[in-house]
This record gives structure tokens, C-alpha cells and sequence, in this order.
């Protein structure tokens, strides 16, 4: 089975790559751009270079896309722009990889490889603040930021060319994921980044009272899942939720994660005001719609995907 995964050297393309060569029989081409801002990294996949084929490449690059979509069964396309801030300090820059460069994925399937199997990573976030104490894929959409907002508009391309160009789509709307390989970054996924300032023994600052609550994913059962749902044509050309049914508080993630690396100290501070502009208070969502049609649930729960995550940056602590 040929697959390309886009954005490969990315936190979740990097965990999928790893999931994927774990299965019988897959040729897998990976592509990146490698942007700076983007905080891919391509020394985090240093250990399977030699199994795959690496592009160094944009999904916006026509030319590109053209030729690499051809004689792929399955695409993966994680290839995005995910910090909120930076979304709204350069909007233009959201719009040319995540609307533009979507569309130039889009086209290049349509035009050479219109029986692929198309796979778009989305986002929880679109929707904004939660309207009713549990949301599912009925839910209104009222972004609060740049970021949030053109996963939205992208999701509405993916179904427009399931449906009017006969494409085999589907969008997977992700929450909260952390796990290894993560980008350490507060402007991408507070987890990863609560993650690596325990890891270094550095003070874990908390907005507000930290009562928020959130779903949380351990980053290699979203991989399985994506994996699993790439083989159900059956799930196609819909919007999933695709969530743990676990939620936490964020001073319940950040507690967790202080005990498990035994490191760390928790500070709760006042929210920034950009931060809380773009805050979207307690968030529970249900992934039943999904979970119920693969008959399939997370591997992992908070503590144990922590443990894992933990053994796993030790052993590349030794290894460096």
C-alpha cells in the first residue's frame, strides 16, 4: 500500500510515520516544508529516514503536489499551520498554507489521483466557545481565532470535493493531543509544552484557576485511529470528531504531568489578555458518531500516555 503523508515532520506526522511502518506492505513518501515557524523537525526523524522517502517541499507548490499524489492509495494530510497567536499576529500566512495549500492538495488529487483515499487532520477549535455541555458534530461553528476559523472553511472544501468531484474525503476534527515528538512551544498545544517544561524542572504557569476542562488524546492512538479509519471507505466523505472520552481540568493535566516526570513546579498566573480573547472555557466533546461506526476506543489513558511519553524523550535523552 502506497501512502504519503503530508506535514510528516510534524508532531502528529511523525507519530503517524512511525505507526504506519509498523503495518505489512506500506511504501510511505513523506513532504515537508521544514518552515522555522512552523517548528517542524526533521532531526526527530532522524531513527526512520532510511525507511521512507523524505520531500523537502510545500503543499502550496502545484508542481509538487502533481507529482507526488500520483499512485498513492492513501493521503494524510497533516501538513498545517497550527499556532492560534501566530494565526492572528499573520493571518496571511494561515490562509497561504491552510486554505491555499489545502486547495493545492485538492486539485492535484482531483486532477491525478482521483481514487486516493484523502485524509484532512481538523481541528476541534472551529468550533469556539462550547454551547451546550456536550458537543458533537451538530455543533455551531464560531472560531475565535484566524487559525481556528480556516479549519473550518477547509473542512467545507474537502466535502465540496467529495461531492461535486467525486474525491474520497474525510475530515477528523482532533483535540488536545501530546505525546513524543512534541514541539515544546506554548503557541502549539499547551500539553507538549506543560510536557517540556517538566522535563527540564522549569515552572509550569497555569492562566486563571485552571478549571477548564479539556479532552485529551495520547498522540499514538490518534496515528491508530487515522490508520484505521484511512481503511473504512465505508466512514467517508463526513466530519468526525475524533476525541478521548476522558476530559480533564488543565490543573488536573498539569498535576498529572508534574507527578509523573517528578518534575516541575505549578503556578497559576493572571490570563494574558490575547490569551483570553481567544480562551474557550470548557470544551467537552463526544466522539460516539466515529468511535461507534470503527467499534474502536484510545488505547491509552492521561497518566499512561504520560508514562510512555516520559520513557520514551529518557531514551532519546540517552541516546543524544
Amino acid at each position: 500500500m502506497n501512502i504519503l503523508i503530508l506535514g510528516g515532520a510534524g508532531f502528529l506526522g511523525n507519530n503517524l510515520i512511525r505507526l504506519c511502518l509498523k503495518k505489512l506492505n506500506t511504501k510511505i513518501v513523506v513532504v515537508d516544508s521544514l518552515d522555522p515557524r512552523l517548528k517542524s523537525n526533521l532531526y526527530n526523524l532522524k531513527d526512520v529516514l532510511n525507511k521512507i522517502k523524505f520531500i523537502k517541499g510545500d503543499i502550496r507548490n502545484a508542481k509538487l503536489m502533481a507529482k507526488t499524489v500520483k499512485n498513492q492509495d492513501i493521503i494524510f494530510n497533516c501538513a498545517a499551520q497550527t499556532s492560534h497567536p501566530l494565526s492572528l499576529k499573520n493571518p496571511f500566512l494561515d490562509v497561504e498554507i491552510n486554505c491555499l495549500g489545502n486547495l493545492t492538495v485538492l486539485e492535484a488529487v482531483k486532477k491525478y489521483n482521483k481514487k486516493a483515499r484523502l485524509i484532512y487532520t481538523s481541528s476541534s477549535t472551529l468550533i469556539g466557545k462550547a454551547r451546550d455541555e456536550s458537543v458533537d458534530e451538530k455543533h455551531s461553528e464560531k472560531p475565535l481565532d484566524i487559525y481556528s476559523a480556516n479549519k473550518g472553511i477547509v473542512e467545507k472544501y474537502y466535502y465540496i470535493y467529495g461531492k461535486v468531484h467525486g474525491l474520497t474525503t474525510l475530515s477528523l476534527r482532533f483535540a488536545n493531543l501530546y505525546g513524543p515528538y512534541g514541539k515544546g512551544s506554548p503557541d502549539f498545544g499547551f500539553i507538549n509544552y506543560f510536557i517540556d517544561l517538566a522535563n527540564r524542572n522549569k515552572e509550569i504557569t497555569i492562566f486563571g484557576s485552571g478549571r477548564q476542562k479539556r479532552n485529551v488524546m495520547f498522540v499514538e492512538d490518534a496515528a491508530e485511529l487515522l490508520y484505521r479509519c484511512a481503511l473504512r471507505k465505508d466512514i467517508f466523505n463526513d466530519v468526525y470528531f475524533a476525541v478521548h472520552r476522558e476530559h480533564y481540568s488543565i490543573y488536573e493535566i498539569a498535576k498529572t504531568i508534574v507527578k509523573v516526570f517528578n518534575k516541575g513546579i505549578l503556578k497559576r498566573i493572571p490570563w494574558p489578555d490575547i490569551r483570553k480573547k481567544i480562551e474557550i472555557d470548557n470544551v467537552i466533546i463526544s466522539g460516539a458518531k466515529l468511535f461507534y461506526k470503527i467499534n474502536w476506543e484510545p488505547k491509552y489513558n492521561l497518566e499512561n500516555g504520560l508514562i510512555k511519553t516520559k520513557l520514551i524523550i529518557d531514551s532519546q535523552t540517552k541516546k543524544n
